[in-house]
Parts: C-alpha cells; structure tokens; sequence
C-alpha cells in the first residue's frame, strides 16, 4: 500500500457542547465503529479510534469498498449495523463482531452484514487533502462517491441550525446519536478534539443495588449498580455511575455498608455465585478477563443520574450522578419514566 496519506491515522475528534452552534456544517451522530478507510487498489485496510487495524472483523465492507471506493482514496466515516426490522442502528449487535474466530466472523457478516457511512474525505489518488478546508473536502467526497452503492453511504450534511435540530429530534428514533457540528473552513487534524456534538441529555431515578470496589483496591468504591423495575416488578440491571471524587468513594464505602446484603434473595441472584462471592464467575461479553462481581445491597436507595440515551433495556454509557433521592420510592423507579425518543425510520436518514 503507498498512498499519501498512510495508516494507522487517528481519527478528528469532537468535544461535547450544550445547543447547537451557529455558523457550522452539521451532520448526525453515528453509532457504530468509526472507522478511517485506506484502499489502494486491491489492498483495503480499516482503521479504527485506537488505530488497531478492524480489516478481518469486516470482510463484507472490504467487499463494498472495492466497488464503491475510487481506486486510490482514503476516508473517514462509521462502520454501522442497520436492523432490516426495526429500520434503526443497533450497536449491540455490531459489536458482537468483533470476534476471534475468523468462522464466526465469516457467518456473521452474512447474517448481520454491515455498512458504512463516510463523511470525510483525507487522499484520492496521489492528493493529501488533510489540509484543504472541510467544505472543499466535502465536494471532493461528493465526487468520488457519486455512484456508490449500499451499503456505502454518503453522510447527510446540512448548513441550516434549524434543520440540524429537526435531525437532532427525529434521527434519535432511528437509533442515532445527536449531531456533529464542523468548522466548514477546518482541517483535518488527527486526535484533536475541534468538532463539537450535542448528544440529548436525560435524567432518571435508579435504585442502587449493588457496587463493585475501585482498582485501587478494596477501601474505595468504583461504581454504583443502577436499577429500573420493568412491568412486571422484576428490577432490571442497566447501567453503572462511576465517574466519582476519590473521598467520596471511600465515604460511601462506609455509608453503604448497612445495606450490604447476602446474594441469596437478592433481586440479581441469577444463580451466578463463586465461593459466597456474587457473580465472581461472570466475564464481561467484549472483555474476557473483566471480573463482573459485585456487593448486593438491599435496594431501599434511589439516586438521580444522567444518561443520554438507551440500547435497548441499558444506558448505552455511563450515567452521570446528579443527586441522591431520599424523597423517593425505589418501587417507583420504573422504566415508564423515561422518555421515548419519536419513531423515525434509517432508511430515511441514510436515503437523504
């Protein structure tokens, strides 16, 4: 491979900010992979955010960028998983992609192919545009991806504030994740953080029950459990908060320990326990080495978090804490308070 931009590249990064600005190109959010594309003729490498080739997790992309890519390009953009069904991005299954048998790789991409969507453009042919304004950077992308086919995609892009914020209200719907904002004059600077996304922000009511102990060791508390009760009554796990002051890890360590319980009637004894301690023997699904163990506590205290959106019955990240809630009734704490972002369908959105 000899192009004039060489992998590994990492990507342009955006910083977080409230309200759309003005004066910016914006385009939506994706939620999958992102991913910076090198073709040089037969030869195809896909790049990831930690510059840690994905190549082998995607054959059916590398299929796609041999009959959609120009014969010499390099370019910016997500590797994405549209549900035929639903008509909406689904991250969860995406990620079950990244697997270490190549068979299982193999009949994945058949059964849950994936597409990608691009929306910047770095080399074509033997030009480096990484310095080129990304408004002519665009038209350059528009060009060299006028004929391509699904499941290559050519990212929606508008100037307009206000139909940013109708794409920022309906796009949800189809599984999206907010709205980048770009400088139209930029270039393209490799890790730095001058986009700027607005992601929806939400607050909801969880039951604490349970936390795991920090890295540091056994006298701090890394993250609380949070909990919502379905219909049915049954409390369902679906996220953590562990962005927390050191001091008030330990505190709450102390604070915590009269509801700590035994794992035996606890709401999350799945029948997973290893020598009296819960859920020693669980790993994590994209992390074969991470110890999911945790301390059951009785699930009498409410806390306040932020979240920006769900995938499916969990927090798609890690909540934020806003306040602890006394005046609450952990029984109260149910799914039926949070919002539901509008329908919309992805077809639409990669259509436009």
């Amino acid at each position: 491979m000899d192009l004039p931009v060489m992998p590994p590249v990492k990507p342009m990064l955006a910083k977080p900010v409230k309200g759309i600005p003005q004066g910016q190109l914006y385009e939506p959010k994706w939620d999958g992979f992102r991913s910076i594309i090198f073709r040089d003729g037969d030869e195809v490498e896909i790049g990831s955010r930690n510059e840690k080739p994905m190549t082998r997790y995607f054959p059916e992309v590398v299929d796609a960028v041999l009959a959609n890519f120009p014969q010499r390009a390099v370019i910016d953009g997500e590797i994405i998983y549209a549900d035929p069904e639903a008509d909406r991005l689904d991250f969860e299954v995406l990620q079950q992609r990244i697997h270490p048998a190549d068979s299982r790789v193999r009949k994945l991409s058949v059964e849950t192919p994936a597409a990608f969507v691009a929306f910047d453009l770095l080399a074509l042919g033997d030009d480096d545009l990484t310095g080129l304004p990304l408004e002519q950077r665009r038209v350059r992308l528009e060009e060299a991806l006028a004929t391509a086919q699904p499941p290559v995609y050519l990212t929606p892009l508008t100037r307009d504030p206000d139909v940013a914020q109708e794409w920022f209200v309906q796009f949800e719907g189809a599984g999206l994740d907010g709205l980048i904002a770009k400088d139209p004059q930029g270039t393209y600077q490799p890790d730095k953080r001058v986009q700027s996304k607005i992601k929806h922000e939400r607050t909801a009511d969880c039951v604490v029950a349970g936390y795991r102990l920090h890295k540091s060791g056994p006298d701090a508390l890394g993250s609380l459990l949070l909990g919502l009760y379905d219909e049915d009554g049954t409390l369902a796990s679906v996220g953590v908060v562990g962005a927390l002051p050191m001091a008030r890890r330990r505190e709450l360590l102390s604070e915590l320990a009269p509801l700590v319980t035994d794992i035996k009637g606890h709401p999350w004894d799945w029948g997973a326990s290893f020598e009296g301690t819960p859920r020693k023997n669980e790993t994590s699904r994209w992390n074969a080495g991470k110890d999911l163990s945790f301390v059951p506590l009785r699930p009498e205290r409410v806390v306040e978090v932020r979240f920006d959106y769900m995938e499916g019955r969990r927090f798609r990240h890690t909540a934020q804490f806003v306040r602890w809630r006394p005046d609450r009734e952990p029984s109260r704490c149910t799914f039926g308070q949070l919002e539901q972002p509008v329908d919309f369908d992805l077809s639409e959105v990669l259509g436009g």
